[in-house]
């Protein structure tokens, strides 16, 4: 069991549950899953760059990533149905909580110009969070020889909450630094 899985499971559950009011302990939020997506959108015209977002996500999660296709031919975009536009991984258990915790201590860090996550933006209402990298390169596991170009990717964090409020309990506990508000 990893070091921050063990915390929320001694200190951080019972302090979420009498924070929140809930009755049981097994009415608590906890994180489902964790899943990181790579939108390889110019695989059209590079196909190294799919093997470039494979590498990159498989570097950051310890996972070998699943392939994603289209699913509709779109022509503005020049991809035809079942071309190859990206790649994702979805990580639980262990491995999310060592993602999570890496992501949360070493890479949120590493941001430029970062004063906090905000409190209103991704959040969906179903006890989901979403966030959104422009540079893969704030990853520690990623060293500028590696990059030939940047790329953003998405990760979403899917917990068993039941609205944004508990939501943004969970995550506050477990490190994510959310703007302060004013009151």
């Amino acid at each position: 069991m990893n070091k921050l899985q063990k915390k929320y499971q001694t200190e951080l559950r019972p302090k979420l549950k009498a924070d929140l009011g809930l009755d049981n302990i097994m009415a608590v939020p906890k994180v489902r899953k964790v899943v990181v997506n790579i939108g390889a959108g110019q695989a059209s015209q590079d196909k190294k760059y799919i093997e470039l977002a494979e590498s990159i996500l498989t570097r950051l999660t310890g996972q070998k990533p699943i392939l994603t296709k289209a699913k509709k031919s779109i022509s503005n975009f020049k991809i035809r149905e079942g071309m190859l536009i990206g790649a994702k991984v979805t990580l639980r258990g262990a491995r999310m909580y060592d993602f999570l915790e890496k992501l949360v201590n070493a890479t949120i860090p590493r941001l430029r110009d970062f004063y906090g996550l905000d409190r209103k933006q991704g959040f969906d209402g179903r006890g989901n969070y979403m966030m959104g990298f422009k540079e893969h390169i704030v990853f520690p596991e990623i060293g500028m020889e590696d990059v030939d170009k940047i790329h953003g990717l998405e990760i979403a964090i899917n917990t068993s909450a039941k609205n944004d409020e508990q939501t943004l309990a969970l995550l506050s506990s477990l490190g994510f630094p959310f703007k302060k508000t004013k009151k």
